[in-house]
C-alpha cells in the first residue's frame, strides 16, 4: 500500500486492533498527544507517541487526506491520554489512544520545585505568562503565540471567548500586524504583550494540567511545525502546572 494512495492510519504506526486502527491519523489528535506529553514530561519525547503521530498527520495533511483543523476521529469519551505511576526515583509513563496503549516507558522523577511557594494556591496562569515574557520576550508574536495567549486568557477567566480589549485580543492584533511587517526589529514582541500579564487578565487562576493541555494544544495547532516554542507561552504554562502538581503531591494534606 502506498502512502500516496491511502492515508496513514493508526494501525499502520501502532499495534492497534479494531475500528480505531483503520482511522487516519489527524493533526488535532497529534496536537493533543503533544500537549499531554509536554504537560507530563516537559517536552515531546523523541520516538514517543506524539512525534510518531505528528509525522503521520503531517503526511496525511500534505497528501490531502485530512484537514489541518479536522476534528478528532476518536469517538465518545475516548481520546489521547498519558498516565504516570510513581515508583522510587522514577515514573512509569503510559500513553494511550482511545482504550489502547501505544507506549509505556520509564522517565526520571520530577525535580522538587526550586522556587518558594507563592502560598498554597500555586503558580497562576498570569504568572506563567509573565515568565514567558521574561524567557521568550524578544520573540515576535505570531499566530501560534496569539492562539496560546487566547487559550490561556479563556481558561484563566473560565470563559468561552476572549474579552474585548484583553490580553488575547492584544496578542491577536500583534500577530496580525507582525504578519504585515517585514523587519523583525519593527515587530511586536511577546514581552510587549505579556509583561504584567497578571494585572491585564480580568481573572486569574492556578495553572493545572487541564489548563496547560489546552494552551499547549492551541499553540501546537497554530504552529506550522506543530511544536511549542522553548520558554514560550505554552511551555511556561505547562511548567507552572508541573510545579503545582509536584507541590500538591508533596502536600501531606
Amino acid at each position: 500500500m502506498s502512502q500516496h494512495q491511502q492515508p496513514i492510519r493508526y494501525g499502520d504506526v501502532f499495534n492497534f486492533q479494531g475500528d480505531l486502527g483503520a482511522k487516519p491519523v489527524v493533526p488535532v489528535n497529534a496536537a493533543k498527544m503533544q500537549a499531554a506529553e509536554t504537560v507530563v514530561l516537559g517536552k515531546t519525547e523523541k520516538g514517543a507517541a506524539a512525534s510518531t503521530m505528528q509525522s503521520a498527520a503531517a503526511k496525511n495533511e500534505r497528501a490531502g487526506f485530512v484537514g489541518h483543523d479536522q476534528g478528532s476521529n476518536i469517538a465518545g469519551d475516548q481520546g489521547v491520554s498519558i498516565s504516570e505511576t510513581h515508583v522510587p526515583g522514577r515514573r512509569i509513563i503510559t500513553e494511550s489512544i482511545g482504550d489502547q496503549v501505544v507506549g509505556k516507558y520509564r522517565a526520571a522523577a520530577p525535580l522538587a520545585p526550586s522556587m518558594a511557594e507563592e502560598g498554597a494556591d500555586g503558580i497562576t496562569i498570569g504568572e506563567a505568562l509573565e515568565a514567558a515574557a521574561l524567557a521568550a520576550g524578544r520573540k515576535p508574536v505570531d499566530w501560534s503565540d496569539a492562539a496560546a495567549v487566547q487559550a490561556a486568557e479563556i481558561r484563566a477567566a473560565e470563559r468561552t471567548t476572549t474579552a474585548p480589549g484583553g490580553i488575547g485580543a492584544a496578542a491577536q492584533s500583534a500577530a496580525t500586524l507582525n504578519a504585515r511587517t517585514s523587519r523583525s526589529e519593527d515587530k511586536i514582541k511577546l514581552a510587549d504583550v505579556l509583561t504584567d500579564a497578571s494585572e491585564k487578565l480580568a481573572r486569574d487562576k492556578v495553572a493545572t494540567k487541564r489548563e496547560a493541555e489546552g494552551v499547549v494544544g492551541a499553540e501546537v495547532r497554530n504552529d506550522p511545525k506543530m511544536t511549542t516554542y522553548p520558554g514560550g507561552v505554552a511551555a511556561s504554562v505547562a511548567a507552572a502546572a508541573r510545579l503545582n502538581q509536584s507541590d500538591n503531591s508533596r502536600d501531606p494534606d
